[in-house]
């Protein structure tokens, strides 16, 4: 299943413009705490999973999910939210084990697109449009969003966020290191790299056991090489093929990052969130990921210093406005749920209240629905407007490998750009790789 990416530049860009609206959210729950659906409320003592992947304790995401939980369950005293919180590759592997039994949580984490689609083809999960056409909660989404999670005109998950991949920096370390500005070239950020490492400074952070987070950073690289969005699809298409220039130029480029020392020793076995924390720490000076850990990195203990920069051109190749798009991973419920109507009944208060929570907790940039706030007013970081004003100009991008081509596809590709990391393997053979599972595993 191949998405392509024009309508998603038009939501992300539309979305953007709605984050200025000027009546503040309210995310006091306590007087909207009671059901509008009236479904919970029988005295029927009842559990409801909810796996997600907030695992970070000092992040505003972490304190979002159990500040609605916890209202939830007072409104709602025979209701039980029992979280089952994981890191993202974490979560992935249970959820696939999980439906191979077919018995998925209440609530769990799927991801748009491709991804989804086998969960969606085997039945485990319920449609949610029931929800959706309650009390206007579909039009607070941003217009389109919701497509990258339907099938046959059902939606089968509600997303978190809306986001873009950039590059945020520590200001101090930069100076440290004798580096005036973020780079804008490729070759400056090696040449940043290295001077990262005399000054004894971990150049770019990275949690790559979790494999997805070394794939995003490639597919910035290859958005690049290519000129412009659209490589997958051409590959999907028949117009091109892995052994491209355009794909061995971004994996040589890589491996430079690589070979280069750019990432922390052992990047392999740190996950996800020990890397985000590296940077939080002030441990590292640089980490590209998604616009959804603005608020994280606001929050952390380096903040104060904390900037954000586009993803570098390469070798004189791509318009830094162009990214890759991340519509965000989304809250899906299991169809063989024995609690069925409780479950849908607290994911509609839950979706309900995530823009309002997420707005008061500083966190409510790159969030896939309306906010009724002023972002400047209600004292959002100079580095958080600064985001904001990076989406106005956004002029296309890519959706990320694994939400583009089918699983057997991408876990080759998961595979195969993590081992860069341990051993340097020719491009060549890395394409070949590629296009040997492409082809036996065509989408």
């Amino acid at each position: 299943m191949v998405v392509k990416t024009g309508r998603l530049l038009s939501l992300v860009m539309a979305g953007a413009l709605t984050l200025g609206l000027a009546a503040c959210g309210n995310s006091d729950s306590g007087s909207q705490g009671a059901s509008s659906t009236g479904t919970g409320t029988s005295g029927e003592k009842v559990t409801i999973t909810f796996q997600n992947i907030y695992p970070d304790p000092t992040t505003p995401t972490y304190k979002m999910i159990r500040q609605i939980v916890d209202q939830y369950q007072k409104d709602h005293p025979n209701i039980e939210i029992a979280l089952d919180t994981l890191n993202t590759d974490q979560q992935k592997l249970k959820l696939k084990t999980q439906a191979a039994s077919r018995e998925i949580p209440d609530i769990t984490i799927v991801n748009p697109a491709a991804q989804m689609k086998p969960y969606i083809d085997a039945g485990l999960l319920a449609p949610l449009d029931d929800i959706l056409d309650q009390d206007g909660l579909r039009d607070t989404y941003q217009k389109g969003l919701l497509d990258y999670y339907s099938k046959d005109n059902k939606v089968y998950a509600l997303p978190d966020g809306n986001n873009i991949e950039v590059g945020y920096y520590n200001k101090a370390l930069f100076e440290k290191a004798g580096i005036a500005a973020p780079p804008t070239t490729f070759d400056e950020l090696l040449q940043d790299v290295g001077k990262l490492k005399v000054a004894g400074i971990t150049p770019i952070a990275i949690g790559e056991k979790d494999s997805w987070t070394g794939s995003f950073l490639f597919m910035n690289i290859l958005l690049r090489t290519n000129g412009g969005p659209g490589f997958l699809q051409d590959v999907a298409d028949g117009k091109k093929t892995f052994n491209d220039p355009a794909f061995t130029e971004a994996v040589e480029a890589f491996e430079k990052l690589v070979q280069a020392g750019a990432f922390p020793d052992g990047a392999t076995s740190i996950d996800a969130t020990a890397g985000g924390n590296m940077f939080r720490t002030g441990q590292a000076a640089m980490f590209f990921i998604g616009t959804w850990e603005t608020g994280a990195n606001d929050s952390s203990t380096v903040g104060k210093d904390v900037g954000v920069f586009k993803f570098p051109t390469v070798n004189g190749k791509g318009d830094p406005d162009q990214y890759m798009l991340a519509p965000g991973s989304a809250f899906a419920v299991s169809a063989n749920s024995e609690h069925l109507t409780e479950t849908k009944d607290f994911l509609k208060y839950f979706a309900t209240q995530y823009p309002k929570v997420s707005f008061d907790l500083k966190n409510a940039v790159g969030i896939g629905q309306k906010v009724d706030g002023d972002f400047k007013a209600a004292g959002y970081s100079p580095l958080a407007i600064e985001v904001l004003d990076l989406f106005k100009n956004i002029k296309g991008g890519d959706l990320s490998f694994d939400n583009t081509m089918n699983p057997a596809v991408s876990q080759v590709h998961l595979s195969s750009i993590q081992n860069l990391f341990v051993q340097q393997v020719d491009p060549k053979q890395v394409a070949e790789e590629h296009q040997a599972a492409f082809e036996a595993n065509p989408n």
